[in-house]
């Protein structure tokens, strides 16, 4: 008896996709289902504009504007490090290092994406806090700051990756048109194929940024913990992701407090899901573009 691989792969994958199509919606239910009964005590206007998060204080209070400021705060430092640097690395291993470099180099970013996120919470809490507490004479190293910092690091192996298969997407022959054009390479370089990679490395910026917005445990050591609103990077924060985190496990279920804490998970889901959605779009453009189908 002939084997058809096709008939059992087709199945196997389909039940795969609508096994992470359930999950999905599962996670979706759940987030609505227990973060929905706080705004019986808060409307949603006080829950996402309020100023104060004491949700165990009598009366509580379940202000998340300190916390949406502070992740604002770090995901702004985090890609203000990690756009330059991400790009300009992709540039690099794709337009200028030869392959013996390119060798080198790209195991090396990918290698900080493999890093656990506490090994980097422990490097920021124990080197790069003391440091700019001392460089900066500031009250506390864990800041904004050390957090904007040790997240632009871990997001540079996505943006440099995604923006490096982006350039790589690039027909050769747009670099072939330029040359014969008489353009060098810096020209080249700039007014052809990083306008060709536009679309692709946008997507690569919008996909780092869901990166940092989403972590968790090196912002929860290395940000400060201060649930207040930030008038600076030196300021102490307490993101979203941290404030879930540090509190979940001290909040009586089906307590306010406890579904304050799935709103904001609600809150973070939806931010994220945006980023990714402008992802595709911007990704699917891109690749109508170069008419590489959708």
């Amino acid at each position: 008896m002939k084997w058809n691989s096709e008939k059992v792969v087709k199945p196997v994958f389909g039940g795969l996709a609508f096994a992470s199509l359930v999950f999905l919606l599962g996670i979706i239910l759940i987030l609505f289902q227990q973060g929905l009964p706080i705004f019986r005590i808060v409307n949603l206007f006080e829950f996402i504009g309020g100023k104060a998060w004491y949700p165990t204080a009598e009366p509580a209070e379940f202000g998340i504007l300190p916390l949406i400021l502070g992740t604002l705060w770090i995901t702004l430092g985090a890609m203000l490090f990690c756009i330059p640097v991400g790009i300009g690395s992709a540039l690099f291993l794709h337009e200028i290092a030869g392959f013996r470099l390119r060798s080198i180099l790209k195991p090396i970013i990918e290698i900080l994406a493999g890093i656990p996120s506490i090994v980097y919470g422990f490097f920021g809490m124990v080197i790069i806090a003391p440091f700019l507490q001392n460089l900066l004479d500031i009250p506390i190293g864990q800041c904004a700051l050390t957090a904007s910092l040790i997240l632009g690091v871990m997001a540079v192996p996505t943006v440099c990756s995604l923006a490096e298969d982006a350039l790589n997407f690039v027909p050769k022959s747009f670099r072939e048109a330029s040359y014969a054009l008489g353009a060098n390479r810096w020209q080249t370089l700039t007014r052809v194929i990083i306008p060709a990679a536009g679309s692709g490395i946008s997507t690569a910026i919008i996909l780092g940024m869901s990166r940092v917005v989403g972590e968790t445990m090196t912002v929860l050591m290395v940000a400060g913990g201060a649930a207040v609103i930030p008038k600076s990077f030196l300021d102490p924060v307490r993101p979203m992701t941290a404030t879930i985190a540090a509190e979940m496990g001290e909040a009586v279920v089906g307590s306010p407090h406890y579904h304050a804490l799935f709103a904001i998970g609600l809150v973070l889901f939806l931010i994220t899901m945006a980023f990714n959605i402008i992802a595709e779009i911007i990704s699917r453009n891109y690749r109508l573009k170069l008419g590489l189908g959708r």
